[in-house]
């Protein structure tokens, strides 16, 4: 953890910051300002300073829209926002469980115990889902995967483990198969509806939805 981490995540605890955040982040892609400001219920000056602000501390990025008209007349190009790449953690005192996790990965790779890490990840996943009564939309959220439909699929934006997935990302993307399927299993439901369909930029996992739905 930084100073600069605390200071970015610091801005969120205002109100107007956090809804632009959470609206730039749930439209899954690039924003405008007058669109995050309409989400947000804010005015579209307010809401550029406020953007412009997050993008300073990092927990947004901005760019401009190519223009379908070019030359005079055309005006200035819209200004637009995504959420960053990099990863933000606070944790008092610091720890570094990423590390540890990433020394256990390539442990896995080196033994050729993955089908051994699936089945863990697929227990690990029932025991999630084991006894509650409520939607795995419901569940995903609360473990950071940003659910999201989408047709008939149920997509989610946020890789919880994007920095290992990078590093081995056909055991980590396995696993968060398995661990899906658990709690598919673990809540009662058709382990079957999670399949490896990846995105750029989201999580390589992706749900169907239910023969009732």
């Amino acid at each position: 953890m930084s100073d600069d981490d605390l200071e970015a995540l610091a801005l969120l605890h205002d109100p107007v910051r956090r809804s632009l955040y959470e609206a730039v982040a749930a439209g899954g892609g690039d924003l405008g300002r007058a669109e995050a400001a309409e989400i947000a219920g804010v005015s579209r000056t307010l809401a550029g300073h406020h953007l412009d602000k997050l993008v300073e501390a990092g927990l947004l990025e901005s760019a401009f829209r190519q223009q379908d008209k070019k030359g005079p007349g055309s005006g200035r190009p819209a200004k637009i926002y995504r959420r960053a790449g990099r990863d933000r953690s606070v944790s008092l005192p610091p720890r570094d469980y990423v590390a540890l996790a990433s020394v256990l990965a390539e442990v896995v790779d080196a033994l050729g115990a993955e089908e051994l890490a699936e089945k863990t990840a697929r227990e690990a996943g029932e025991r999630l889902g084991r006894g509650r009564h409520e939607p795995v939309e419901a569940v995903l959220r609360e473990r950071g995967y940003e659910p999201y439909a989408e047709g008939g699929t149920l997509r989610m934006r946020n890789c919880p483990f994007h920095v290992l997935s990078h590093e081995q990302p056909l055991l980590v993307c396995s696993m968060n198969l398995a661990l899906c399927q658990g709690l598919l299993e673990g809540l009662g439901d058709d382990p079957g509806r999670a399949a490896l369909d990846p995105r750029p930029g989201e999580c390589c996992v992706a749900l169907s939805k239910t023969n009732e739905d």
